[in-house]
Formats: C-alpha cells, structure tokens, sequence
C-alpha cells in the first residue's frame, strides 16, 4: 500500500470532550498504532499535542495534564 493512501485517514479521533472552555481529543493513528492527546484551549487558541502510551490513552483523556510525565513524543 502507498504511503499516499493513508493522506487525511491515519489519524482517527476517538473521542472529544469540552471542559471549562478546554476541548480534549483522543486519537489512534493505524500507521504505527499510536494513540495520542489534543489539548486546545478556546480563549488563547491554543493547542498542546502528545503521544501517549497506548495502555493509558484512556487516563490520558480524562487526565491529559497528569498524563504529559507518560507522553511518547
């Protein structure tokens, strides 16, 4: 398979949550099973990526500050 055929569908978003204006996205990527957090703060448009362990993806979206110690990336 081509690298082209993973353009715009490597990434998936599994879940999405807003929290005192914070929005939290947690995502898989098929290319090398990696799971990982998006941190965007609406009022200073502001966004913190990182990979977390696959194993605390889930901590990791509850608790995505707690989680930046464990990050992959």
């Amino acid at each position: 398979m081509s690298k082209t055929a993973f353009t715009g569908t490597a990434r998936r978003e599994l879940a999405r949550r807003i929290s005192g204006g914070i929005e939290i996205a947690l995502f898989w990527d098929r290319r090398d099973n990696s799971t990982s957090i998006d941190v965007s703060h609406a009022e200073t448009e502001e966004t913190i990526s990182f990979g977390v362990p696959r194993e605390r993806a889930l901590d990791a979206y509850y608790h995505p500050f707690a989680q930046l110690r464990w990050s992959t990336r």
